[in-house]
């Protein structure tokens, strides 16, 4: 199984950007992995709220491919613990899924076509945090539930 991190928006700051080659570094030891950031819209200043998501909503579905399971973060999707995201991305590969996503929408979300695709919602936390920040949130939650997979110390040191 291939794990993919998708987030609309703009490159990492500096201090995101090494905390997050650090622990994709680490997850490779698990399982392939790669990121894409989905670039923001040229005109996106421009557009309505509603219209972006749309217009992000459309490109998000063009890189999909039927098989994919898509991950959708969102604050309104079901919270899970380390634990609990171990045992989903086992169960994900139990079932032989070749390619999971693991999906940041955009700063207005993500529009209703990618929420009706997605084959799980999750929350991080209640609490809203700056996007670059959910990528490095995002990547050592997924580091830790694969020592976790593996029974090794990372989880409790």
């Amino acid at each position: 199984m291939k794990i993919h991190f998708w987030s609309v928006g703009k490159a990492d700051e500096s201090y995101i950007k090494e905390g997050v080659a650090a622990f994709t570094k680490r997850i490779t030891r698990y399982f392939p992995v790669e990121w894409t950031i989905i670039p923001m819209l040229k005109n996106a200043g421009m557009l309505s709220g509603m219209d972006l998501k749309k217009k992000e909503g459309e490109t998000i579905l063009s890189f999909l491919r039927k098989d994919d399971y898509l991950v959708l973060l969102d604050e309104t999707g079901k919270q899970m613990s380390s634990e609990g995201l171990a045992k989903f991305i086992q169960a994900r590969a139990n079932e032989s899924t070749q390619h999971i996503i693991f999906l940041i929408g955009g700063a207005y979300g993500v529009s209703d076509a990618v929420q009706k695709r997605a084959n799980h919602t999750w929350s991080l936390s209640q609490l809203v945090f700056p996007h670059q920040l959910v990528r490095l949130l995002l990547a050592e939650q997924v580091y830790r539930a694969c020592t976790i997979i593996r029974n090794e110390k990372y989880h409790h040191s």
